[in-house]
C-alpha cells in the first residue's frame, strides 16, 4: 500500500517500512565508514534496541565491533492493511543487514520490565552467546508494571516544587506561546522514578549475574539527558530529573553487586535529539530547534548514531574516557559548552511565532521527526506501494 505520514500533535501513528530501512542503512554506513572499534565488545545485550539511542548502540556494536547482538524491544507488527511501528521496521532492517554481513543477531519482542522476558533473554544467551560483555539499557516507556506486585505505575512530565510557566513550541499549530505546567505531587514523583529510574536496570543486571551470563570485566550503561539551566525547570529539576538521579543510585548498586566480576557500570549523558519521547516534553521541541540552529552552524551537531559511535570509541572502549562533574560518561560536551548554551538562550529569549524559521531550525527538527518513522528520506518514492507486513528474522 501507499503510506503517507499521519501526524496527531507530537505523535506519528504510522511508519514507512522502506523509509525505516533506508534510515537504518544510513546509520550502518556511517559506523562502517569510521572503521573497526579496537577492543570492542563481543557479545552485546541491548534492552530497548529498536529506536533512538538503543538502535544506534546495536548498530555500533554490530557493524563497528563485529559483535553478536541480542535485541529486546516491545513493538507492533504490521498487517497488509496497517503499518507496523517504526521500531518493528527498524529491527527488521537491522536484522536483514546483519544476516547479509554474516553477523549473529537475534531478537525478543515483549515487555522488558517483566520477569518472563528477562528469563527468555537469559535462556537465549545461555544457548547461543555464552556470556555477554556489554549490557545497554535504553528503555523509554510511559508506564511500567511491577513484575513482583503487578501494580502499574505511570510517569508524568512535571516540575517539582512550583508550577512552571515557560515558552513552548506548539508543533501542531506551529506557534510559540507560554505554557504552564503544574507541579507534581509526591505520588507522581515516586511513580515517575519507578518507571524511568534505575530499578529495572538493576533488576536486569541482578538477573543476568544470578544466571551466570555476565562475562568478567563486563560493562553496562544506561542513557540520560541532563542539559543546562534552560531545560532544567521541566527536565532536570523535575520528575524526569528525579528518575535520572535514581540511575546514579542504581549505578552504585550495580557496581557493588558485580564487584566479583570487576563489572563497570556507567550512566552516559547524551545529546538532546528528536525522539518520540522528547517531542512530548514541554520546552524540548523549541530547545532542540534552537540547538540545531546553533550547532549546525558550527558544524558540531551530532545525532544518535554520531553520539553513540563516539561514546563507544572515545569512552566505553577508549583510553581516555570523558566524565562530567556527576561522574557520568560525558558525550554531550559539545552541546553543553557555555558559548553554545548562551547563543541558544539568545534565540530562546527573542523567538516568536513569526520568527521561528529565521531564528531556529524548526524545519530541521520537523524533518528529523519524520525520519523517525521512515518519512522524509530523499531516496524513497513515497508514491510507490510498500509492504507493510514485514517479517523480523530470528525473532525468538
Amino acid at each position: 500500500m501507499v503510506v503517507k505520514p499521519k501526524i496527531r500533535g507530537f505523535i506519528c501513528t504510522n511508519a514507512h517500512s522502506a523509509g525505516c530501512a533506508a534510515h537504518v542503512q544510513e546509520q550502518i554506513d556511517y559506523v562502517k565508514a569510521q572503521g573497526p572499534i579496537e577492543n570492542g565488545p563481543k557479545n552485546v545485550l541491548v534492552i530497548g534496541a529498536s529506536t533512538g539511542y538503543g538502535l544506534a548502540s546495536r548498530i555500533t556494536a554490530a557493524f563497528g565491533a563485529g559483535a553478536k547482538t541480542l535485541g529486546i524491544f516491545f513493538e507492533k507488527e504490521g498487517t497488509e492493511r496497517k503499518t507496523a511501528s517504526a521500531g518493528w521496521y527498524n529491527t527488521a532492517a537491522f536484522q536483514q543487514a546483519a544476516d547479509e554481513a554474516g553477523l549473529w543477531s537475534k531478537n525478543i519482542n515483549g515487555d522488558a520490565f517483566s520477569d518472563e522476558i528477562k528469563q527468555k533473554t537469559i535462556a537465549a544467551i545461555k544457548a547461543e552467546m555464552g556470556k555477554v560483555d556489554l549490557v545497554i539499557y535504553s528503555l523509554a516507556s510511559p508506564r511500567r508494571t511491577d513484575p513482583k506486585t503487578g501494580e502499574v505505575f505511570s510517569s508524568v512530565l512535571k516540575p517539582i516544587g512550583n508550577d512552571v510557566t515557560t515558552k513552548n513550541l506548539n508543533t501542531s499549530a506551529r506557534t510559540i506561546g507560554d505554557i504552564t505546567v503544574e507541579a507534581a505531587n509526591e505520588d507522581e514523583i515516586a511513580n515517575t522514578v519507578k518507571v524511568m529510574g534505575g530499578e529495572d536496570w538493576e533488576l536486569w543486571v541482578d538477573a543476568l549475574k544470578e544466571a551466570d551470563v555476565l562475562a568478567d570485566n563486563f560493562k553496562t550503561t544506561a542513557y540520560t539527558y541532563i542539559g543546562k539551566e534552560l531545560t532544567w525547570p521541566i527536565y532536570g529539576h523535575a520528575t524526569i530529573g528525579k528518575a535520572k538521579e535514581d540511575l546514579d543510585r542504581a549505578t552504585a548498586a550495580i557496581k557493588a553487586s558485580t564487584a566479583s566480576l570487576n563489572g563497570e557500570a556507567y550512566v552516559s549523558s547524551l545529546n538532546a535529539v528528536v525522539t518520540q519521547a522528547s517531542s512530548a516534553i514541554p520546552i524540548m521541541p523549541l530547545y532542540i530547534s534552537a540547538l540545531f540552529k546553533v550547532m549546525k552552524a558550527d558544524g558540531t551537531y551530532e545525532g544518535t548514531i554520531e553520539q553513540i559511535n563516539g561514546l563507544f570509541r572515545e569512552s566505553l572502549y577508549g583510553d581516555t574516557p570523558r566524565f562530567d562533574e556527576g561522574g557520568h560518561l560525558f558525550q554531550n560536551y559539545k552541546e553543553l559548552e557555555e558559548d553554545v548554551q548562551s547563543r541558544i538562550q539568545v534565540i530562546w529569549d527573542s523567538v516568536n511565532s513569526e520568527t521561528i524559521d529565521e531564528l531556529t531550525d524548526y524545519v530541521g527538527y520537523h524533518n528529523e521527526f519524520l525520519r523517525l518513522f521512515g518519512f522524509g528520506i530523499e531516496s524513497i518514492d513515497y508514491d510507490q506501494d510498500v509492504d507493510s507486513a514485514v517479517v523480523i528474522n530470528h525473532l525468538l
